[in-house]
């Protein structure tokens, strides 16, 4: 794939750029390893002001960056203006909480006079060089969330984006030069997805990180398995969105529709599948389908558009062909369903909700990274958690209760990385986010985030 800026609202390449060689990655990785001797000693009041003068940086940066995302990606201006925003906020709690989230850890006394020592504590040390392996659906707030831990945490970063945000990741590397961090701190690499094994290979590569697609995700595990090097993977997502009796059925419909397209639909953590119990079922179907058709669609640069392209013709394309399959075999497209008229130069599609959806239709098991719903009519709580879990993923979920028994139940029995009552699931810097199944391992954000890159040390001294 060339690394180039295709904009995703018109088709047209509007930049394109030459991967970097052999001996500028050397160039790279040398300066980063040899950053890192010196970075891991700083202290964490000096991490603290370089963070929060790159949030001050981004912050008024925002509405040229916010620019350059939407035309790289699609995002409408005020979503992409949002995702700054929202990075700088993250950027500011890592440089407030960071040290008290690694401040050393002292055992119980007791134990440590069983093990036979005087003291002893527990301290939190930085790995390394960390390489980033990043997708181009949130470009600036997917890379945000690594870089501020790891970086307060001592770390330095390589940045591996993804091919069609090239000019997002460049500013990246630059926000955190002229913020003040030396140069080998962050370091965007423009390379294809082929150079990815020798970079992660290198010895001075402590570990890595990647969100993406599953098979990425294999690919970069099974590399750092070989190498044995610690990874945390964020890849795909499949998530339930349950609506069951006590629920309030305007607000779930409301919420629904903002939960399937936002990004257009192209999140991990978007809910995708709608479960909903037959007693609900069509007041909810109505108001959700409503709302979809409500959407606009259109150039993303516009302030009125609600959904605008997919990121690329082939993600348009791929995302048609499950729909097509779905009502070849017998669903229904109570709205949507096919490309919008009178925008045919760029990725569109319409907001579309999918009813009669069956085990052997593709859409039931793969994941739908656009603006499409899928609609399950269920019994009953039991039938609710088999649909819900009835897939490989296993990244977030969305319950709509008011009843404390069935929301424990929920907390109990759904097997993803969250469980979100009475809204939808939305990243937070204060709480982990991750998943499990084929969702990956590992977790990011809150203090368990800044600790995956951490060297986790006991200190005893005896007595």
């Amino acid at each position: 794939m060339p690394i180039a800026t295709v904009n995703p609202a018109t088709g047209e390449t509007e930049r394109t750029f030459e991967p970097l060689g052999s001996q500028e990655i050397e160039e790279c990785l040398a300066r980063a390893g040899a950053t890192f001797e010196h970075f891991r000693t700083t202290p964490f009041a000096e991490r603290a002001a370089l963070l929060r003068r790159a949030a001050d940086l981004l912050d008024e940066d925002t509405d040229d960056i916010a620019r350059t995302i939407t035309t790289e990606m699609g995002k409408p201006l005020a979503a992409a203006r949002a995702e700054a925003g929202k990075c700088a906020k993250t950027m500011r709690w890592y440089a407030e909480h960071a040290e008290g989230l690694l401040a050393d850890e002292h055992p119980d006394q007791g134990d440590v006079r069983d093990s036979g020592g005087a003291r002893a504590f527990v301290r939190y040390r930085p790995l390394g060089v960390v390489l980033a392996v990043m997708p181009w659906n949130f470009p600036l707030w997917q890379v945000v969330r690594f870089a501020a831990p790891a970086l307060m945490a001592g770390n330095v970063g390589l940045l591996k984006h993804a091919s069609n945000v090239p000019q997002t990741a460049l500013y990246l590397a630059d926000l955190f030069r002229r913020a003040g961090y030396d140069e080998g701190c962050f370091q965007t690499l423009l390379v294809g997805s082929g150079a990815i094994e020798d970079i992660l290979r290198d010895p001075r590569v402590a570990a890595a990180t990647l969100t993406g697609s599953e098979g990425a995700g294999r690919s970069v595990a099974a590399i750092a398995g070989d190498e044995i090097k610690k990874t945390v993977l964020e890849l795909g997502g499949s998530d339930p969105y349950l609506v069951l009796p006590s629920a309030d059925v305007d607000a779930a419909a409301r919420t629904a529709v903002t939960a399937r397209v936002q990004n257009a639909g192209q999140s991990c953590i978007a809910a995708k599948r709608f479960i909903v119990h037959t007693q609900v079922y069509d007041a909810f179907l109505e108001r959700f389908a409503a709302g979809m058709r409500e959407l606009t669609v259109g150039d993303p640069k516009d302030e009125g558009t609600d959904v605008g392209p997919l990121s690329s013709e082939q993600g348009r394309d791929d995302l048609e062909e499950l729909v097509d399959d779905a009502v070849r075999h017998g669903a229904t497209a109570v709205c949507g369903g096919q490309r919008p008229k009178g925008l045919e130069r760029g990725f569109y599609y319409e907001p579309t909700v999918l009813t009669g959806i069956t085990p052997g239709m593709r859409i039931h098991r793969e994941e739908t990274f656009g603006p499409v719903a899928t609609v399950y009519r269920v019994a009953d709580l039991d039938e609710a958690l088999a649909v819900a879990n009835d897939t490989s993923f296993g990244l977030s979920s969305n319950v709509w209760t008011r009843d404390e028994a069935e929301q424990d139940r929920c907390v109990r029995d759904l097997q993803a990385g969250g469980v979100y009552f009475n809204g939808m699931t939305a990243s937070h810097p204060a709480f982990p986010f991750g998943g499990v199944k084929r969702s990956g391992y590992g977790r990011e954000l809150s203090g368990h985030g800044i600790k995956e890159f951490c060297n986790t040390t006991t200190v005893w001294h005896g007595a």
